[in-house]
């Protein structure tokens, strides 16, 4: 593995400098370092133009093995990651088996590292099976070496709020966190796309708010009461801001996400009747992509998170009803937060650095992610040119169910650096990983 030595990168505050990578460390970050500042036959890299972000971590992300590798498995998943500039990945737990056991989380951790592209963290199940009915062993998980910290039975709801209190009580003795799916299910049994004017004309269930908000509300109330981390998955209403936002401001332990297509899609596409659109929770109307979008600028939404969700051709090629949730997101991630936070003028690089990397490490209690760019951090970077724009094509993912397809975003990941490693160099993926 190479020593690098980066030239004249743009860091998230505007200034210009160079960083010099021995190992997997970054050693200095300064204007005019010469190359036998990373050490001897160090590589150097032109980075003239390129922003230079902490690499990209995520909080959500569905890579399906062990179980269901016909859609993905962790080896494409965390290529598909490195493209878009991710170098952490938390794997959901809704796999066959389901990761509710230490022995399942420690396998999952264990394909990661010998894929190589990026740290693969397992999420452990809040209950067996993801049933709602017992708690999982989220201890042993928790002193497992996978050391899992965040929980989720993400795709179901936890709706049993004696299950959730006692959830919170016991993830609270290792500073753990429950991430919640929000979704009460009697009030969206059947549900196909959001509920409104949409839904009413296409002849489709709808899918209320309300589902998703009543849910919000009753979690961060348990968590004030019990004193601990409650984590809220793909926030997509207007209301569910606001419950978050009062929530904050009572000083209760919430965070939240939001994933990039709700960011920049709408309902409206559902009249194409194209289930590429069809996602968990639904694509809503454009007042609720304005208020997230508000909302992660100012700080209620703490996070981007992508919701990966691969899926066969067969479980989306087909008509509607009988299409599966879900679509993929870690490829242009970093392109969707470029254009909902830099190009419109709402906010900065350094926001961008904290919702795909500074506070997505920190909720998941990843030390050696989401650092500064500084001596002595772990060399996990991206470099991306703004000013480039590409038309979405294919992805590295084994699945196609891509939404964003022949849609142009702009931005683009040149480099991708993973403990000192590039996985992407000169916007190609290295053929193997870091391992």
């Amino acid at each position: 593995m190479p020593n690098l030595l980066l030239k004249n990168a743009t860091l998230p505050n505007g200034q210009i400098a160079d960083i010099a990578i021995a190992g997997d460390k970054i050693v200095a970050v300064a204007a005019g370092l010469q190359s036998d500042s990373a050490g001897t036959d160090a590589t150097v890299v032109d980075c003239t133009g390129l922003v230079a972000l902490p690499g990209f971590v995520d909080l959500h992300t569905h890579l399906r093995e062990p179980g269901f590798e016909q859609s993905e498995t962790i080896l494409t998943g965390s290529q598909s990651a490195a493209a878009g500039g991710f170098t952490a990945v938390h794997a959901m737990a809704n796999t066959m088996p389901v990761q509710d056991t230490a022995g399942v989380v420690e396998q999952v951790r264990s394909l990661g590292m010998a894929a190589g592209y990026v740290d693969v963290v397992p999420v452990g199940a809040v209950t067996v099976g993801l049933e709602g009915k017992q708690l999982a062993e989220l201890g042993a998980m928790a002193d497992s070496l996978a050391k899992v910290r965040v929980f989720s039975d993400d795709g179901k709801c936890v709706h049993d709020p004696v299950l959730m209190r006692r959830a919170l009580e016991y993830v609270k003795a290792f500073r753990g966190v429950i991430a919640q799916h929000a979704q009460e299910p009697r009030l969206t049994e059947g549900a196909q796309m959001n509920e409104g004017i949409v839904s009413a004309e296409l002849g489709l269930t709808g899918w209320p708010a309300v589902a998703e908000e009543s849910i919000i509300a009753r979690d961060v109330l348990l968590a004030e009461h019990v004193g601990s981390r409650i984590h809220i998955c793909h926030l997509s209403t207007a209301g569910s801001v606001e419950i978050v936002r009062w929530a904050k401001s009572r000083g209760i332990q919430v965070t939240a996400e939001v994933t990039p297509h709700h960011l920049l899609l709408t309902d409206e596409l559902a009249r194409t009747y194209d289930a590429v659109y069809k996602v968990n929770p639904p694509l809503r109307t454009q007042a609720d992509v304005l208020a997230l979008r508000a909302a992660l600028v100012d700080g209620t939404i703490d996070i981007i998170a992508t919701d990966h969700a691969p899926h066969p051709i067969e479980a989306k090629d087909c008509e509607w009803p009988a299409a599966a949730f879900g679509m993929l997101g870690l490829e242009i991630a970093a392109n969707v937060a470029q254009q909902v936070l830099i190009d419109s003028g709402e906010s900065n690089w350094q926001r961008l650095a904290e919702v795909l990397s500074h506070a997505p490490a920190k909720i998941g209690s990843l030390t050696e992610q989401g650092q500064e760019i500084a001596a002595g951090s772990f060399a996990n970077l991206v470099l991306i040119d703004p000013k480039q724009s590409r038309v979405v094509k294919d992805s590295h993912s084994k699945s196609e169910n891509n939404p964003y397809k022949g849609l142009t975003l702009p931005g683009a990941v040149v480099h991708t650096i993973y403990r000192g490693y590039q996985t992407v160099a000169n916007g190609v993926l290295a053929v193997k990983g870091r391992n």
